[in-house]
């Protein structure tokens, strides 16, 4: 096939004819709930491609034997470069495709709606105009996950707040409502549309601000429910912050918790899986003394009134930034000779955890970084850290104490962790659990915080984590049913894309601009390709004409340097990359 490349802008997406390229199949809360199966197999409707989060197809038309023959089929540009208050955003947006068609979101969240369908281009259909505010002084995150199908809607949320909807057909704004309303608000995940709701997390982890997540109606973005990470006083969990033993009753209102990644489903007990950010100021513990609940957890909620079910908090009291926002992958195994619903998820603090999907018990885990030296272990019993202490108010772990005396610690993993943000997935053919990650240091101090100085909606610190040397990355595997890390592969930069899971092959992009495919049990890289743009966003795999592609979003280059200097020299344009046999 020849290569086609389109460049695209607003001056040349309209909607005028786009009807005729509809793909006139409403993405319903029962195709979603199908997104598993053959009928629904060569589509990706959401971030994750299913309720679970696996991020595994069943498509096998590139596989092992032929992966070498890959090549680029076409590309698109997009927009979103414009820098803000923090620099030039990261492209981070996993896409979706949909019958021949392909969505994306660029950094600031604008959506983007491409015709694939003839196998050999990728014609733009429309740009959604967000009419965002892109003020390069305001002090937002440019980041953007994804975007969602609803009904006859795509759906994106933006960095002010604001949740809108965009017509599937013409690409015009139907509803355009502000849900994120305090200051220092605001979303860079994406919605998960399931039955008749629509799932957002506030996404503003480090700002003073309190996490939460909402049930909006997907009619209209108004308000169904709304769970607070950091409980009020008198509700349960609220015990966990000694506002009153600083002197800041209030400590609570400015607690973090942001909920910055889509969480996962379960249709058949009705329940909500998230993860949730650290607690803030993040290196200043005696500001927010306690436990921190429901901070660095993973919750489980009730979908139809947002009510806490169960938590599991990975690092209580955290001081090294450990937010647990990653994904969390519902998955149905055998675990010592017992079938079991489990929860398992790849902690941003290094350690694999397997949980009790149903109680929140947990089950095993198992240290997947190379370097981890903020705890000497996990208690087998209750799955804390052997130092945590539930009778201290502030939590010493294996690196000693970081304070307003001046102690100062290094932690390994890093502050952006073992993994992070990035999709994770799992083979059922396999049994084996897939991320990709960061290996490194940070060296961390604290700088202690007065309540006075404490800005509503501002970057709310309270010290300092710098990178230890240079940072690495790696890809892991790790077998759910036994605990055990299967396969390691070390690599030059760290990695931000996330992975996709397929049949026999494991598929990721690198920071340096290379897409590979490695062998779903060794690692083993099968092919690779670099195309110049930072890879920090996931890829997918669709067919179109009956043939099956390779889709990822790549561009910006953002925090992913760690050390490596080469890497400032990639352009930060934001590309639509499209692979095919």
């Amino acid at each position: 096939m020849k290569l086609k490349y389109w460049m695209v802008g607003l001056a040349v997406v309209s909607a005028a004819g786009s009807a005729s390229l509809a793909n006139g199949e409403a993405v319903t809360a029962e195709r979603l709930l199908a997104a598993g199966t053959e009928a629904e197999m060569g589509n990706w409707l959401t971030v994750h491609k299913t309720h679970d989060s696996n991020r595994y197809s069943t498509l096998n038309e590139i596989n092992g034997s032929n992966v070498g023959n890959l090549r680029l089929i076409t590309a698109a540009t997009l927009g979103g470069t414009e820098p803000g208050g923090f620099g030039v955003g990261s492209m981070e947006a996993t896409p979706l495709a949909d019958n021949g068609f392909v969505y994306i979101s660029d950094p600031w969240g604008t959506p983007y709606k491409f015709d694939v369908s003839d196998g050999v281009s990728a014609k733009p259909v429309w740009v959604c105009d967000t009419g965002i505010d892109k003020d390069p002084s305001r002090p937002v995150l440019i980041a953007h996950r994804g975007l969602s199908l609803a009904g006859d809607n795509v759906i994106s949320v933006l960095n002010d707040g604001r949740v809108i909807a965009c017509d599937n057909d013409t690409g015009d704004i139907v509803w355009d409502r502000q849900v994120a309303t305090d200051v220092g608000e605001g979303f860079t995940n994406s919605a998960q549309f399931i039955g008749d709701k629509l799932i957002v997390g506030q996404s503003f982890g480090d700002w003073a601000t309190r996490g939460w997540i909402a049930a909006l109606n997907p009619d209209n973005g108004k308000e169904l429910w709304r769970f607070y990470v950091v409980p009020e006083p008198g509700q349960p969990g609220s015990e966990t912050w000694l506002c009153e033993e600083t002197g800041n009753p209030d400590c609570w209102k400015t607690g973090g918790g942001a909920a910055w990644v889509a969480g996962s489903f379960d249709p058949a007990s009705n329940t909500l899986y998230w993860g949730t950010g650290n607690p803030v100021p993040m290196y200043d513990p005696e500001y927010r003394p306690g436990d921190n609940l429901y901070t660095n957890s993973t919750v489980a909620l009730d979908a139809d009134t947002g009510e806490l079910k169960w938590h599991f908090q990975y690092t209580p009291g955290d001081y090294m930034d450990y937010d647990e926002v990653g994904i969390q992958l519902l998955l149905d195994t055998e675990i010592d000779g017992e079938d079991r619903k489990v929860l398992a998820h790849f902690g941003r603090n290094g350690i694999f955890y397997t949980l009790d999907r149903t109680t929140g018990a947990y089950i095993n885990s198992a240290t997947y970084v190379s370097n981890l030296n903020w705890t000497e272990g996990i208690d087998p019993k209750t799955g804390m850290p052997v130092e945590y202490d539930p009778n201290v108010a502030l939590q010493t772990y294996a690196i000693g104490a970081i304070d307003r005396a001046g102690a100062t610690a290094t932690t390994c993993p890093n502050i952006q962790g073992g993994t992070n943000f990035f999709p994770t997935a799992y083979n059922p053919e396999n049994g084996t659990a897939y991320a990709v990650g960061i290996e490194g240091c940070s060296d961390l101090a604290v700088r202690a915080i007065d309540p006075a100085d404490v800005m509503p909606g501002e970057i709310f610190i309270g010290g300092s984590g710098v990178n230890s040397g240079v940072q690495t990355g790696a890809i892991n595997a790790v077998n759910v049913s036994s605990g055990e890390v299967t396969a390691n592969r070390a690599t030059t930069y760290p990695m931000y894309s996330g992975v996709l899971a397929t049949p026999d092959l494991l598929w990721a992009g690198h920071t340096d601009g290379t897409i590979a495919a490695y062998d779903a049990t060794t690692l083993e890289e099968k092919w690779a390709l670099n195309v110049g743009t930072s890879f920090q966003a996931p890829p997918i795999t669709f067919t179109a004409g009956g043939k099956q592609y390779i889709a990822i979003g790549g561009g910006g280059i953002g925090i992913a340097a760690m050390g490596h200097p080469e890497l400032s020299a990639i352009q930060p344009a934001n590309m639509l990359w499209i692979f095919g046999l």
